[in-house]
């Protein structure tokens, strides 16, 4: 096992990053912005490191910053957490060729699934269905015609290298896709310094189901299960769950050997999630992967048992997974809700600010992910996400039931958050009867607004 890890992140993950070291007897450095002199990670870590200024360009995404707090601390690896670094495979060469273990998949895995169409062509050839699509990069515009016009509109535009719903664009018809093509490529440059894009078939309401997988470095590669994550906002997920209401064990077991033999196609190590689309027919169809820890991992701790986190720090220390086998029954059910600092009545519109009051809430059956306190200043330059409910209980409706109860009990004063909207999203009748696909936000939003 590791003696030090550098916690290449900030916010809730780099706080849940130090949790599962401590457990593990692992010391922890963290890395802060000027930003973020004040952030809880950087209070809990052992050692902490200033490495630049606010903006993240200056600070967090800088590697050689990172990469030489780690050495004059004397760090042996470090994790990147999601967002940021976490699947930019040239950070993760340059951490391997510095002497220092990258707590993720190899800059092999990253090129080979970070690049999404790159991707599609490494799936169709260990014979996963993927969505139609093109199978390179598109070279410009008019290819992008002349695809949407074969395969029928409407089409997504998406970044290459992107992910999170940045550089993705609907196009309904021509008019469509000349804007969104030139706004994809715009926005995939400044998110990811990467302007290239594909292009695939959109299918229309698709439940978005993902299988966790893990593997180690002795060829075992298992899967956890799976989160149903169609409850979006601008292709951005708002809620999480496990297991998905549509999703059958026959099914599960179809799916997850899908993920399983995508892993292994590419020698893949570490945590990773295979997305697929499932349409209302039943079939399903590769979307990506994302070669990282997710955002809604707890969801699947919930029902499997396992600390992710843990197994994921064990794996890149050497050691072989304790996961034995395919997790095909999950124990109960769970729910996550992302909390995020934003007015839900102004369009969702960030609110950085200073927490005057907080109280998390508790209970059975509650687990709160934050790396807020009362007092706090929400910063300005950074991701709005503030905290991650998570409910389980022994049935869906019992964990709805213990979710309404947890967001009730948040309460938080000096910022507006998205608690509200969970509640929206929680009393409606569709939500609870399981009814899901990407397009489920806007539906809801028409079905209250024809009640007033």
């Amino acid at each position: 096992m590791f003696t030090k890890v550098l916690v290449a992140n900030r916010g809730e993950i780099a706080v849940r990053i130090i949790r599962a070291c401590k457990e593990l007897g692992v010391d922890t450095v963290a890395v802060y912005s000027e930003g973020d002199a004040d952030a809880l990670h950087a209070r809990l870590a052992d050692e902490a490191v200033c490495i630049g200024p606010a903006l993240s360009a200056e600070s967090y995404l800088k590697v050689t910053h990172l990469i030489s707090a780690a050495e004059v601390s004397g760090c042996e690896a470090i994790h990147p957490g999601y967002g940021f670094l976490a699947e930019n495979a040239a950070f993760a060469r340059m951490v391997s060729e510095s002497g220092l273990v990258f707590i993720g998949p190899t800059p092999d895995n990253i090129n080979k699934m970070g690049n999404k169409s790159l991707a599609k062509v490494t799936m169709r050839a260990a014979g996963v269905s993927v969505i139609p699509g093109s199978k390179k990069d598109l070279t410009g515009l008019p290819e992008a015609r002349k695809l949407a016009a074969e395969y029928g509109y409407p089409v997504l535009v998406k970044a290459a290298a992107g992910g999170g719903g940045k550089g993705m664009r609907l196009a309904h018809d021509e008019k469509e896709l000349e804007t969104g093509y030139k706004m994809a490529k715009a926005e995939s440059k400044a998110a990811f310094g990467d302007d290239r894009l594909y292009l695939e078939k959109y299918i229309e309401r698709p439940r978005h189901i993902e299988i966790q997988i893990m593997a180690d470095n002795y060829g075992k590669t298992v899967h956890l299960g799976e989160r149903e994550c169609s409850i979006q906002r601008r292709h951005q997920k708002l809620i999480e769950e496990s297991p998905s209401p549509a999703v059958n064990e026959a099914l599960r077991k179809k799916m997850g050997a899908a993920a399983v033999s995508a892993a292994k196609t590419i020698g893949y190590r570490g945590a990773g999630t295979v997305e697929f689309l499932l349409d209302p027919k039943g079939d399903f169809f590769f979307m990506e992967m994302n070669t990282r820890i997710q955002v809604e991992h707890p969801v699947t701790e919930m029902v499997s048992g396992y600390d992710l986190l843990k197994e994921q720090i064990k794996v890149a220390a050497g050691s072989k997974l304790s996961i034995r086998r395919d997790v095909n029954k999950p124990n109960g059910h769970s729910i996550e809700c992302r909390i995020n600092a934003e007015d839900p009545d102004r369009d969702f519109m960030p609110t950085p600010g200073k927490i005057s009051f907080l109280h998390l809430p508790g209970g059975p059956g509650i687990r709160v992910d934050s790396h807020i306190f009362a007092g706090y200043v929400v910063p300005q330059y950074y991701d709005s996400l503030i905290a991650k409910i998570i409910s389980h209980g022994r049935t869906r409706g019992e964990a709805i039931d213990r979710m309404r109860r947890g967001l009730e009990e948040f309460y938080i004063e000096g910022v507006k958050t998205t608690i509200p909207f969970h509640l929206k999203v929680l009393a409606d009748p569709e939500f609870i009867a399981g009814n899901l696909h990407t397009g489920f936000i806007p539906e809801m939003a028409e079905r209250l607004k024809a009640k007033k």
